[in-house]
Order: structure tokens, then sequence, then C-alpha cells
């Protein structure tokens, strides 16, 4: 029997768990009722007190009820949430997480949730289920339900919402937990790719595969490079192939792609193989014209569409992105080709595009190899990074690093 790690503030919303506990109890589930309030009484009893959350987290409950303001008090429940999650996964304790409410709720719910690993159910049932939701959602899978009315007691369309959302629950109980070889058995090879490589990344992963690889690609958008540092960690990959580094440009000019600074730094802290190249690090993303900033204006640029506009990347910038990304390689504690593109980074650094720069090329790989520890292999491809060949090389130095024998030319 599946046990549901069910959290909230049981002082405001005792009635709505409980009714949320007896539909998970009548699906055949085991619900954990867990008290995240802060203040007020708990109005149902829970199997997990609040004092408990509070300890761990490492503090007492009253000096989070003394808490000045209602922000600290919830970060630090938020704290302990998130640390009982962690004990109670650690311990397979937790097949699934619910909870609901509003804005307080999903700050004190939503960290402690995306604990949890990729597959584990993860559900909150919320009215801030709109709008900007990447600081709750971040990169997990966790999912935010529409409450359409406010928590606020029991009626005909909250009854509603929360039995259609218990059933979505259960429904993904039913299904097995994806395991780092996926349900066929096939190890599974994260890669990096934006619109501006996708010729050579997709001629990689065609290799890849066709040698039983699974194969997850991710858009290197900030958001795709973050769950791909996620998946790492977490242990689901057997190798990398790191094509497109693009997200440290952003990060290095506040562009609206970066995936921050622990970009690149997950798969070689956890030995896992790995084949990186400098795919569109030439490009820095902005949205719409205006968005640019006002430093920018009158740098070199390209409108990628109406609303996706990209900064080429100087050489000043090129020999800092050459540096990090040497320093992120030269970590890495498991195996690392560094493979180079002489031909161009992007589609639009070939030779006649709009951002071909060989000097700004030329300063990144000075840079870069300079940066590099020995232990750090270095091959070079005289094409473009969309050429198939460079696909096909990377390819390779992957499937050799993960047979653990020198690749083949």
């Amino acid at each position: 029997m599946s046990r549901v790690v069910l959290v909230g503030a049981l002082d405001t919303k005792g009635v709505e768990y409980a009714y949320v506990r007896d539909l998970l109890a009548g699906a055949g589930l085991r619900p954990l009722l867990v008290d995240a309030g802060v203040r007020g009484e708990p109005q149902i009893r829970p199997d997990v007190s609040r004092s408990e959350v509070a300890r761990a987290a490492g503090r007492e409950p009253r000096e989070i009820a003394a808490l000045v303001t209602r922000a600290e008090a919830l970060a630090a429940m938020a704290e302990g949430v998130a640390a009982l999650m962690g004990s109670l996964q650690d311990a397979g304790e937790v097949d699934a997480a619910f909870g609901m409410g509003g804005s307080g709720a999903l700050s004190v719910l939503a960290p402690g949730f995306r604990v949890l690993r990729l597959g584990v159910p993860k559900m909150i049932v919320t009215t801030m289920a709109s709008g900007d939701t990447r600081p709750h959602v971040g990169a997990s899978d966790l999912l935010l339900v529409p409450s359409i009315v406010d928590i606020a007691g029991l009626n005909t369309v909250s009854r509603f919402v929360l039995e259609r959302s218990v059933t979505m629950l259960a429904a993904q109980l039913g299904r097995p937990v994806p395991s780092a070889t996926g349900g066929d058995g096939k190890p599974m090879v994260a890669a990096s790719m934006f619109g501006v490589t996708t010729a050579g990344v997709s001629r990689a992963c065609r290799v890849l595969e066709s040698r039983g690889l699974d194969v997850l690609v991710f858009h290197a958008n900030g958001l795709g490079g973050r769950t791909l540092e996620s998946l790492a960690e977490d242990g689901w990959l057997s190798g990398v192939l790191d094509l497109t580094t693009t997200e440290l440009a952003d990060d290095l000019a506040g562009g609206v792609a970066s995936a921050g600074p622990d970009r690149l730094t997950a798969a070689g802290r956890r030995g896992i193989p790995q084949v990186v190249s400098t795919g569109a690090l030439d490009i820095v993303n902005f949205g719409a014209p205006e968005t640019v900033p006002e430093p920018y204006r009158e740098r070199r640029l390209y409108s990628h569409n109406p609303t996706a506009t990209l900064m080429r990347t100087d050489p000043r910038e090129a020999a800092v992105l050459g540096e990090r990304l040497g320093a992120k390689l030269s970590a890495a504690l498991g195996p690392v080709v560094l493979l180079l593109p002489t031909g161009g980074l992007s589609a639009l650094s070939e030779p006649g595009g709009t951002f071909h720069w060989p000097e700004a090329d030329a300063a990144l790989e000075r840079a870069l190899l300079e940066s590099l520890a020995p232990h750090v292999a270095v091959e070079r491809s005289p094409a473009a990074i969309n050429n198939p060949r460079f696909g096909e090389q990377a390819a390779r130095l992957l499937l050799a690093e993960l047979a653990g024998k020198p690749a083949t030319p």
C-alpha cells in the first residue's frame, strides 16, 4: 500500500485536509498527515506534529511562533518540511506527496516536495497555479493543480477539484517510478541542445540511440540546464553529451537563459562521463528588442523571433567564458573530453553568418585551453557544430568513454 505524505497548515485548513485524508484512504492509499501550521491550534490530529517539523529544521516550535513576521515563520517551516521529506525518502517511507493552499502554503510545501526524486508523484492544489511558477516548480516534476476556488472550506467545486486531484495522484501511483535505466533497461544519457545547435546534436543523439542508449534532450534555456544538473546529481545519468553550453554566456551577461552558477558541475562531481563542447557560447539571449539592456543596445544583435533577441559575445566575454568552462571541466572527477568545433559554435557563427567573429572564437579557445587541467582530454573537429561529422565524432567520444576505451577515428 503506497504511503502518501499529506502536508499542510492544520490550524487553518483542518477540514479540507481531513477530507483529503479520507479520500486517500478510500483509494487504498496510506496517508501520513503532517502539520506545517505556525501559530493556531491544529483542527485535527496529525501523524507528524508541527513540533517535529520545526525540530527537523533545528528549531523549537516556540521559536518559530515567536518570529516577528509571517514570512520568517513560513520560511522556517519550509526548512523543516524539506528536511522531513528528505528523511522520509531516505527511509523509503514516501511514495507520493500532496498539499494544498495559497501562496503561503506553496512557499512552505514546494521546497520540500522538490526534494523528492523524479517520478515520485508530488501535487499541490493551489490558487497560485498560474503565471510564473518557476520559483516553486524549479527543475522538478511538481504538479500544481488550479484550485478554481479558494481553499477555504468544502463546497461543490472544492470537493470536485480535490476528488479529481486525489484520483490523478492514485493513477500516478499505479505506474512504476522510472529508474536510471529506463523501463526498457537502456542506460540514460543527457544531451543539451538549442535551436542553433540542433542539427549537430540531433545527429549525435541518433548515433547514440542506434547503440542502445536512451537519450534525454534538454533545451538549453536555463530550465533545461538546471534539470540536466538535477538528474545528474540524483544519479539518473550514465553519461552527458553537453554540446550546448550557452547558458554560461547568459549567466555571465545577464541573459534570460541562465541556468545559474552551478551549471556544468553535477556530472563532474558525480564522476559521470562527459563530452562537452562550446555550442552557442557565441550567444546571449534576451526577450523582445526593447528588453535588451541599454549597455548592450549597440552590440551585434540578431532577432531570432519577435520575442527573442540574441547578442553576440565579444572577445572579452568569450575569454571569461573560456576560463569559467575550463575551471568547471578541470574540477570533474570522472572522464571528460572537450570537443572544439573549429568551423563555428552555432548556426549563426559559421563563416558568412551574422555572428561570425574569429577574434572572439580565438579568445574563447585560448582562455579555455589555458584553464584546463591535464586530465581533461581535448579533441578538435574541423567542422562546424551543426555538421553531421561533428555530431558523429561527439557520439563516438561518449561511447568510448562509456566503454572505458579510446575513441576510434
